[in-house]
């Protein structure tokens, strides 16, 4: 089971855009919790506080303790906007989570072993088709992260589904068992070099045979 964060929040009162922008203001974040069949809850957040998780890899599935000094609620982020010129967060979505209740999550996938893998020691590049999956699981086992081991790896072997480590509470909503990551060998690229100081063949002049006098 992954680790629960505790992050704090204060409620509001009002909804609608001029709120949201009166809590901007205020230098807060609004913020709402939804689902598990209850009215949303109107929150706001530090900045400091969303911009720490959301530096953090793994956001996407990781379960929130979040304080508002009442009865804490356990959710998730379901989605973040940002301002369109800073790039600052502006509004958080959480969702409630219901003991027992089976829900969609991205999981990241971890990478293992990259230094011991022959195709990556012999030049070879990783390419990673997925470096998030989505599943379904229970929202009292959600994984904190996968794990693919590249140790065996060579070039043109590959990572798949049913390869990756802590996926036993898990179902993927892809039903394949699809590719996750490859090793890929090195492209080499050859180039024409002139040697330097070496002139170029000179054509062979023609003799021209001399003119017949009558």
């Amino acid at each position: 089971m992954a680790n629960i964060v505790t992050i704090a929040a204060e409620t509001r009162t009002r909804a609608g855009k001029g709120a949201a922008r009166a809590t901007r203001r205020a230098g807060k974040i609004p913020a709402v919790i939804y689902g598990g069949k209850l009215e949303p809850s109107l929150i706001s957040l530090e900045p400091r506080d969303v911009l720490k998780e959301l530096h953090r890899a793994g956001w996407q599935s990781r379960q929130y303790e979040v304080q508002t000094g009442t009865e804490p609620v356990r959710a998730l982020i379901r989605g973040v906007q940002f301002h369109p010129v800073t790039d600052s967060p502006i509004h958080v979505d959480f969702q409630r989570l219901v003991p027992g209740e089976r829900i969609k999550v991205q999981v990241p996938v971890h990478f293992d072993n990259d230094g011991t893998s022959p195709g990556l020691k012999r030049g070879g590049v990783l390419n990673v088709v997925r470096h998030v999956v989505d599943v379904f699981c229970d929202s009292d086992n959600i994984p904190e992260q996968f794990t693919a081991d590249l140790g065996p790896l060579d070039f043109n072997d590959n990572v798949r589904w049913n390869d990756l480590k802590g996926t036993e509470n898990s179902r993927p909503v892809d039903t394949r068992d699809f590719v996750v990551a490859t090793v890929v060998p090195p492209t080499k690229v050859e180039e024409a070099v002139a040697t330097p100081g070496v002139a170029a063949p000179a054509k062979a002049a023609v003799a021209k045979a001399p003119a017949k006098r009558g």
